[in-house]
């Protein structure tokens, strides 16, 4: 069974290049597998490993550097590797909003424990924001929840600037704003701030620490959330869930898109066939053959990049 955590914590740090050679040396030791971010902003990531001891050690480490005791963590299972290597990159932005005067070290909105959050959005007077992307929400939300069809979160901003808030708005709405694992709605509370918004809450630990914490007979969660991982999408139980993974175009796809003449295995599925040229297909078929031939060889490929968006 292989063990993955997701971890995040917004913290100043003044030598992200250091810390990236100790992480990346340390994890390499113990053969942990995945994606960490660092920036002066702070640290996020998602890592894996089937040896729950090496695990523990790895964060053990990461919190006895200083600044991130204390990390924001989930935990969860999957018989799937998520992850095939390791990459420890140095970013401006540990997750990218476009703005790096948006600052959560300094303001943020107020954290809601997963007990407290179903009171909350089922509050008349209360928007309920997903701040993920338009993918992602597809495949599962909460209940009338606000989608903002964005493409990616630095699209966020754009979408809050059509909204077209009133100051009383501002002064009176409460706001509720949640993501995959807490890092971009506490990020997008930041903004929400700096632009005048004074009742804003966002979920601490995100979609996936609900789910570890809420019985599903009294979840108010509907549908299965998207990962950045090869399981793809969790369900309830935090199992693997029904979606796979188009690698043409890393969106999720359901039994009904496979069954389409527009889906190739590794190449496009029926959101991106048109979308790509010959050219760019011959070469996802390539690559997905070098990547049959590694799997019959008991061999790891690269395989197509991983991401991590907490």
């Amino acid at each position: 069974m292989n063990e993955i955590v997701a971890l995040y914590k917004f913290t100043n740090l003044k030598k992200p290049q250091h810390i990236q050679k100790v992480i990346k040396a340390r994890l390499k030791e113990l053969s942990v597998y995945g994606t960490i971010l660092i920036g002066e902003e702070g640290i996020n990531g998602t890592i894996s490993t089937d040896n729950p001891e090496a695990l523990s050690q790895a964060i053990s480490f990461i919190e006895s550097i200083k600044g991130f005791k204390n990390l924001d963590l989930k935990f969860s299972q999957s018989t799937k590797k998520p992850f095939i290597r390791l990459k420890v990159k140095l970013k401006k932005e540990i997750v990218t909003i476009g703005d790096t005067s948006i600052n959560p070290n300094k303001e943020v909105g107020e954290y809601v424990d997963p007990q407290d959050w179903n009171s909350l959005i089922s509050q008349n007077d209360t928007l309920v924001v997903d701040t993920r992307n338009d993918y992602e929400c597809s495949i599962g939300s909460f209940k009338n929840s606000i989608n903002p069809k964005t493409n990616k979160f630095r699209d966020f901003p754009d979408w809050l600037e059509h909204q077209k808030f009133t100051e009383k708005d501002k002064k009176n709405k409460k706001i509720a704003m949640f993501c995959t694992g807490g890092i971009r709605c506490e990020k997008a509370s930041s903004l929400m701030k700096k632009n005048g918004f004074e009742n804003v809450y966002h979920l601490k630990g995100g979609i996936l620490k609900y789910l570890e914490n809420i019985p599903e007979e009294e979840s108010l969660w509907s549908g299965e959330c998207f990962v950045f991982d090869e399981r793809v999408a969790v369900n309830h139980q935090l199992d693997e869930g029904s979606y796979k993974m188009c690698h043409g175009c890393r969106m999720p796809i359901t039994a009904s898109d496979i069954k389409s003449s527009k889906y190739i295995r590794g190449v496009a599925c029926p959101k991106c066939f048109d979308k790509t040229t010959n050219k760019q297909k011959l070469r996802y078929t390539s690559r997905q053959e070098q990547m049959d031939l590694a799997k019959k060889r008991n061999e790891k490929h690269i395989g197509p990049k991983e991401e991590v968006f907490n």
